[in-house]
């Protein structure tokens, strides 16, 4: 009798015990915060240091489970933010600079820069007479996909390089045809990014010596690209998994930065049409030119220069008419960065 009451006592412990081992293991699961995030564009290259900070397992170390979307456009998806269908995204500040110019009671702010120097480009041609210099686009046909964020700026872009554009036509393209149109002489230029236009007017066979880059940070404007977003009322509740996030990703725009292969296997598990060795070429021309920079490997990943940021809403203010109702500290809050031992980069 004594045995039999030992082993059903032994049982029941130990069913009592596996309970709470399940128990433990659920909270452990429902402890992790979900972060729905929204990129700027298709799963290539640059993105790498988002999808590396998954893969190696960064944002769960911070409990998160943070699943990310391919986007339409780097001003598409700031209302994506903005009206929570995502916590978070991937977008240009200067348009966000304009969306909370127009409506400053929108949920949306950056939190961390990525493009410290913008890749806003006019892609064209030396066969379509274009060259280095921005007059060169006097008189042309320039191809521009309304929602890219280089056309986003072709308004101060023709005031700070003094260029006449009555007589440039701007003809409204797909992203898909883009380059194609480029490639085939239907436009003389197009807009985008340096990274991705002048490797996909390659792959389109267009010889380099052929392809000319007019890259608007280098005549005169001087800007922000694109920032991490987060929207406000999911930052308000959740601010640890916010500052979980971005600590996450500064470890994986680090490996993306040593290691460029290695994220381009990321993208390409992802994304399994691309072409790796192109891919990595256009990693490495993001890094270099405007995640990478001086100032970055000066000052850290992620943060900005409050000054340059105040003098770009300035700009911005001359050339696309904002009404002066949003301020340097309401459109990026640097609170949820860590700190810049952490932001470092190879």
């Amino acid at each position: 009798m004594f045995l039999t009451r030992r082993l059903f006592s032994l049982a029941t412990a130990t069913i009592l015990s596996a309970a709470a081992l399940s128990a433990a293991g659920m909270h452990a699961a429902q402890a992790q915060t979900d972060v729905k995030f929204t990129l700027d564009w298709k799963f290539e290259g640059p993105a790498a240091g988002f999808l590396l900070a998954i893969d190696k397992g960064y944002f769960e170390a911070e409990g998160l489970n943070v699943t990310i979307d391919t986007g339409a456009g780097s001003r598409e998806s700031i209302p994506r933010v903005a009206t929570g269908a995502y916590d978070m995204g991937f977008g240009d500040i200067n348009a966000l600079i304009k969306f909370l110019d127009e409506d400053p009671s929108q949920k949306v702010e950056a939190v961390m820069m990525v493009y410290d120097k913008p890749p806003f480009a006019v892609i064209g041609r030396k066969a379509q007479g274009i060259t280095e210099d921005p007059k060169s686009l006097e008189g042309k046909k320039l191809g521009a996909p309304p929602p890219d964020a280089a056309f986003g700026q072709w308004p101060v872009f023709v005031e700070v390089a003094d260029i006449d554009t009555s007589n440039i036509t701007i003809e409204n393209v797909g992203f898909p045809v883009r380059e194609p149109m480029l490639a085939q002489g239907a436009v003389d230029a197009i807009f985008g990014f340096a990274f991705s236009s002048v490797l996909n007017l390659k792959a389109q066979g267009i010889p380099e010596d052929d392809i000319v880059t007019i890259l608007m940070a280098d005549h005169g404007l001087d800007l922000y690209g694109n920032a991490v977003m987060v929207n406000e009322d999911f930052a308000a509740a959740n601010p640890d998994a916010v500052k979980g996030f971005l600590k996450a990703l500064a470890k994986g725009f680090a490996d993306a930065v040593s290691d460029p292969e290695a994220g381009v296997d990321a993208v390409m598990s992802r994304n399994e049409i691309l072409t790796k060795e192109i891919e990595v070429e256009r990693l490495e021309m993001a890094n270099s030119m405007n995640i990478n920079t001086p100032w970055v490997q000066e000052n850290g990943f992620g943060g900005i220069d409050e000054e340059k940021l105040t003098k770009s809403i300035d700009l911005l203010k001359l050339s696309m008419g904002l009404q002066g109702k949003v301020t340097a500290e309401e459109v990026f809050n640097s609170s949820y960065l860590p700190p810049k031992e952490e932001r470092m980069l190879p």
